[in-house]
């Protein structure tokens, strides 16, 4: 089978839905299928191109498996609204031609978003070549936008929620992590449209990540020593509350045995490290090598997921599983009766506090630290359970066995 894949982020790109799909690609392959990618030029570390792919507005490599063709992603500042409405719009376009401008017709695409216009990318290929497109969405957009503050415009939000509905409909199936999401999307798209919403969560790499010392090298590149690690990992946006590290930090600083680490970079990252200023308890990093992912999860005590109100049903944190995967007990600071604090629940790994409260986020922060017995159990138990959880190769069957039900269908 032959599958062309329209997304974001691809390997070497350090980006969370970057490693996803390359680890989806990777084990496609391996079951014996070819592959297209067609992604971005790597840009999500430092929210420019990087230095050695510099130069050219499309790359284009042949591998062992396929092709990638990668395009120019305009990188722009997420809070000048009308730039990066222009960014989308040049970007999409040149994955749009990435993706039609090939010789061999694909079985079938593959679409990734967000950014929602790729969706739309992925439908046009598939239509002009008569193929069914699958639309994987890991965040819902423009929920997630609108309850950040990032969308406010009236005219855009129905522009953008016109563009999701839109490629819901057209598309063959609408792929999500969660129920959450699965219910969001079969809302927008409606009783009197039939296109099928089915839940293929992502998976974790329990081969890979793995219970490890928390004495490593992670460690002592960042002077943490022996004390104890409250850690957030990941994505530094204006979507993660981050100042309830900053609040646990300044209520905890006069304790020498916890350190406050910031693993990570985004938008929210500089305004962070304004208001951390005096607090010695508190050290930024950043963004690490995917192969170090298992020593920086190891490295921490305790990890902590964060999500501002409301944006748990539209939001799955895929970092949860890794986390579980590593061995280590998860504060999560976002919507009750959601994914994340369902399996906190089922799997006893954790604690879940109302999102935005400073106050029950201390508390659990507190408990945690003064009980290393609990964080041992809890550990334990999210281990046990995410070794139930889907595999890298469990995913990608689901995939192929849904093109080859559409295909045939057709």
């Amino acid at each position: 089978m032959r599958v062309l894949v329209v997304c974001p982020h691809f390997e070497p790109d350090v980006a969370p839905t970057g490693v996803v799909i390359s680890e989806i690609v990777h084990q496609l392959v391996e079951a014996g299928h070819e592959l297209h990618v067609v992604t971005s030029l790597p840009w999500y570390q430092h929210h420019q191109v990087e230095p050695a792919w510099r130069g050219s507005l499309v790359r284009r490599e042949t591998t062992e498996w396929g092709r990638i063709t990668r395009v120019y992603p305009f990188p722009t500042d997420k809070t000048r609204i009308p730039a990066r409405a222009a960014a989308f719009a040049g970007f999409t376009a040149l994955v749009t031609l990435g993706s039609i401008l090939q010789r061999r017709r694909p079985d079938a695409v593959l679409a990734m978003s967000p950014p929602p216009t790729l969706g739309l990318a992925g439908w046009v290929a598939a239509r002009l070549r008569r193929v069914p497109v699958v639309y994987n969405v890991q965040d819902i957009f423009p929920d997630v936008a609108v309850e950040v503050g990032a969308l406010a415009n009236t005219r855009v939000i129905k522009l953008a929620s016109w563009l999701e509905r839109f490629t819901y409909r057209r598309s063959d199936t609408v792929t999500v992590l969660s129920d959450d999401l699965r219910r969001n999307v079969e809302e927008k798209i409606g009783p009197d449209m039939h296109t099928p919403v089915r839940v293929i969560p992502n998976f974790v790499d329990t081969v890979r990540i793995r219970p490890g010392p928390h004495r490593n090298s992670y460690r002592s590149d960042h002077g943490l020593g022996d004390r104890t690690v409250v850690m957030y990992a990941g994505n530094v946006g204006f979507s993660q509350p981050l100042d309830l590290m900053l609040e646990a930090a300044r209520e905890l600083r006069e304790r020498d045995d916890v350190v406050f680490v910031i693993n990570g970079g985004g938008s929210a990252r500089l305004g962070l490290e304004q208001r951390a200023a005096g607090l010695d308890n508190v050290v930024f990093v950043d963004f690490q090598p995917s192969e170090r992912l298992p020593e920086v999860l190891a490295a921490a005590d305790v990890h902590v997921i964060a999500l501002k109100k409301g944006l748990a049903r539209a939001s799955v944190p895929s970092k949860l599983y890794s986390i579980l995967a590593a061995g280590r007990p998860t504060i999560a600071s976002l919507d009750s009766d959601t994914e994340v604090t369902r399996v906190l629940d089922e799997s006893g790994a954790g604690i879940a506090v109302a999102p935005e409260d400073p106050t029950e986020f201390i508390s659990a922060v507190t408990e945690l630290v003064d009980s290393p017995e609990r964080r041992a159990e809890m550990g334990e138990s999210g281990r046990s359970f995410v070794e139930r959880w889907v595999s890298p190769a469990g995913v990608a069957s689901a995939y192929v066995e849904l093109f080859e039900d559409l295909i045939r269908s057709r």
